[in-house]
């Protein structure tokens, strides 16, 4: 994951440059779009669980992974289902920190902080978001996906590079 910053922290500068800038952006995530019914495998340094509040913590080089796409961050807290009766320890809502990075496809995300609700299929990723598709590239501070339909909104000072042709 370590090869995506160098391409990341170059795009920013040129995104600063600024060549396009809108208020808020819908996107489609074709690569995004997946079925969030599949099981979620989730390794890490450490891990801390609290039965009382049904979740867990794990830090240090935490990858999670769900089909095809990934995401890895510092710090990552899963909180389990509790309805009355769902005793399959079902995860339900992942809380990402540290320098989050989701792949999926040929599109990738970093972002400061990412929450995924997997019952919903929402992920919500805020802080520096930085979304490429191939060769283009949006930027925003708050960025939503329904993994269900593939469809995003970027708000918040939306940039983009859109590349044409050959350049």
């Amino acid at each position: 994951m370590k090869h995506l910053k160098i391409p990341f922290f170059a795009l920013l500068a040129t995104i600063a440059a600024g060549l396009a800038v809108a208020q808020g952006a819908q996107v489609a995530f074709g690569g995004l779009q997946h079925d969030t019914t599949l099981p979620v495998e989730m390794s890490a340094d450490k891990l801390r669980i609290d039965q009382g509040d049904g979740s867990a913590l794990f830090t240090g080089n935490v990858l999670i992974g769900q089909g095809e796409m990934r995401l890895s961050a510092a710090k990552v807290r899963v909180e389990y289902a509790t309805e009355e009766g769902d005793s399959t320890g079902r995860v339900s809502r992942l809380f990402a920190t540290g320098g989050v990075t989701l792949l999926s496809g040929a599109e990738a995300a970093e972002a400061q902080q990412a929450e995924y609700s997997i019952d919903t299929g929402v992920i919500i990723m805020t802080g520096n978001v930085i979304l490429t598709q191939g060769r283009n590239a949006l930027s925003s501070d708050k960025m939503i996906i329904n993994l269900t339909t593939g469809v995003g909104t970027m708000d918040g000072r939306v940039k983009s590079i859109l590349r044409t042709g050959k350049n």
